[in-house]
């Protein structure tokens, strides 16, 4: 297995769009303020060309094998979070809905937003790969924590976090469901 891991380009969002709103399921909808699958697809595909979003780009990172995208990682720093989130609840303010979105980090972490892996590429470490990216990012800004939010019921990926070096710090509610907010350090 020949695995690459890049940053994202604007031509990569057909490719990353269904990784992204996998992971993070019912809160693309409520992002996007779509309920067809095909709307939420092309909205979240448009976030990943734009700069402005959270799930942009430029906070996007995909693993590459055989010239297919296997697996992304979105990561940014909590303190980016408000304006990244504002650009959108304006955008989808000029479309007629109104939206709040809620942090999903402190303005002290860098969050990873999503790791997703392809359906047909899973079972080969591609999103421990990514993990382990991630923790390289942070170092390479001087490190510092690093978070994410798993859903509660999720315990395989919790016991996942936990051999990473992650721990459980707090409860964290989105879309007003449960999640375990999980830290660890990077130096």
């Amino acid at each position: 297995m020949d695995l690459t891991i890049r940053q994202a380009t604007a031509n990569d969002a057909e490719a990353v769009a269904p990784l992204i709103i996998n992971a993070i399921g019912d809160i693309a909808a409520h992002m996007t303020a779509e309920t067809e699958p095909d709307a939420i697809v092309q909205k979240i595909e448009a976030m990943i060309r734009g700069k402005n979003t959270r799930h942009s780009h430029r906070f996007t990172w995909v693993a590459e094998m055989d010239g297919t995208v296997a697996g992304a990682l979105v990561l940014y720093h909590g303190s980016a979070a408000r304006e990244l989130d504002q650009y959108l609840i304006d955008l989808l303010k000029t479309e007629g809905h109104e939206r709040t979105i809620e942090p999903e980090a402190h303005l002290d972490e860098w969050y990873i937003d999503t790791v997703s892996v392809n359906t047909a590429c899973q079972g080969q470490k591609i999103g421990t790969q990514l993990l382990s990216y991630a923790d390289q990012l942070v170092r390479q800004a001087g490190g510092g924590k690093l978070s994410l939010n798993v859903d509660v019921d999720k315990t395989n990926a919790i016991r996942l976090y936990e051999r990473l070096g992650f721990a459980i710090t707090e409860p964290w509610t989105i879309i007003g469901e449960p999640f375990h907010h999980m830290v660890k350090i990077v130096d």
